[in-house]
């Protein structure tokens, strides 16, 4: 199957979104520090645009079973952030936050269920404050919610929005790092057409703004 391929202005906008994501990952990973004690960081993996049809095997996520905590990142204009793991990383995550044993086998408690969903509570406001401060308006994330579902299927689900407008989806995933080696965790970033718009004519002309982020109340 062909590339897409992308005219000079297309490649300029594309590195002007990696721009806004390196920033907003950056925030993202000092809130992350915070959280864990410095014990994990994050890094922007890829910003990319791929055949819709792709999507899901270019993020390598398969017909694995994943633990997940899903938020929108508006509620008006749509978009999602998914953070991912699989049943180890995330049980060790959750029994690393909450400083108890590691129980793989066990029920996931309410309790570690609330620490994970905390956690996308963490990176979803340090995200939309870093991109608060470029577009015109401000994005508050919903409430986080804990699921365990094929990643492939939550992935088509975010993307199907997308569809309707091109036959291509941008992605962003950010990989998270514990003392430099690669965790199988991930984030992804999927913005709506309406979001990519937003990015895209705030990114051409900004506008400095502060935007304070506090997700709104389920």
């Amino acid at each position: 199957m062909n590339q897409p391929t992308h005219t000079p202005d297309r490649q300029q906008t594309l590195e002007r979104i990696r721009q806004l994501f390196t920033l907003a990952t950056h925030e993202a990973s000092a809130a992350m520090s915070r959280w864990t004690q410095g014990a994990i960081t994050l890094e922007l993996e890829t910003v990319q645009e791929v055949p819709l049809e792709r999507a899901i095997d270019q993020l390598g996520l398969g017909e694995e079973l994943l633990t997940m905590v899903v938020l929108t990142m508006d509620d008006e204009l749509g978009g999602s952030i998914i953070l991912c793991f699989d049943e180890e990383n995330g049980r060790k995550l959750a029994a690393t936050l909450l400083r108890r044993p590691l129980e793989p086998s066990a029920e996931w408690t309410e309790l570690e269920q609330s620490a994970l969903t905390e956690t996308g509570n963490i990176l979803g406001c340090a995200y939309m404050n870093a991109i608060n401060r470029v577009v015109s308006r401000e994005l508050v994330p919903s409430p986080p919610f804990f699921i365990q579902d094929y990643g492939a299927s939550v992935l088509q689900q975010a993307l199907m929005e997308q569809a309707l407008y091109s036959p291509e989806v941008l992605l962003c995933r950010t990989r998270f790092l514990q003392e430099q080696q690669q965790l199988n965790w991930h984030v992804i970033l999927v913005p709506t057409q309406e979001l990519r718009e937003l990015f895209e004519s705030a990114l051409l002309a900004p506008a400095e703004r502060p935007g304070s982020c506090g997700t709104k109340k389920s």
